[in-house]
């Protein structure tokens, strides 16, 4: 049976949104694009860099017209897929539901990037020696815990299993 979203996945998900713009505004304040600030040498620095495409800078170089408002445009359709499909998640889907929160709140946070400045700013820089991660930020990492949330609740983690007597 379809539930609505509770409160609980809502303030998930506007706390993600409020962490993702506080950090973002705080990185476009210190660090001029392209800088960066080395945290743990070796392996993470902040660097401020600017996503015009979608996930994981792909096409990000490309250009073409209305890019900007496409890419807005697939987000905002697949934002309001994600919240249908959130509220229609039984209650006992617990890390699915918080999984999806997740996603939505990343999702949201991404978004308001793209319309606002037309890029989405990341800033988080993981590395190893010549291996360098994708840049992300805080609204990449929660879409990211989000999916690894709803695959463990496909796999049957986290569901309580009812006995019955024979």
């Amino acid at each position: 049976m379809a539930s609505r979203l509770p409160a609980r996945e809502l303030w998930i998900a506007g706390i993600i949104v409020v962490m993702d713009q506080v950090t973002k505004a705080l990185i476009v304040s210190a660090l001029a694009l392209h800088d960066g600030s080395e945290v743990i040498p070796g392996f993470f620095d902040l660097t401020r860099v600017h996503n015009a495409g979608a996930a994981f800078g792909m096409m990000n170089t490309m250009n073409f017209p209305f890019k900007t408002a496409i890419l807005a445009m697939v987000a905002t359709v697949a934002l309001a897929g994600l919240s249908a499909y959130a509220a229609m998640l039984p209650e006992g889907q617990r890390l699915a539901r918080i999984g999806l929160a997740m996603i939505v709140g990343g999702a949201a946070g991404n978004l308001i990037d793209r319309i606002r400045q037309g890029y989405v700013v990341d800033f988080v820089d993981l590395y190893w020696r010549e291996w360098h991660f994708w840049a992300f930020n805080v609204a990449d990492a929660a879409i990211t815990v989000g999916v690894a949330l709803m695959i463990l609740d496909i796999l049957g983690i986290g569901r309580h299993r009812v006995s019955r007597a024979v």
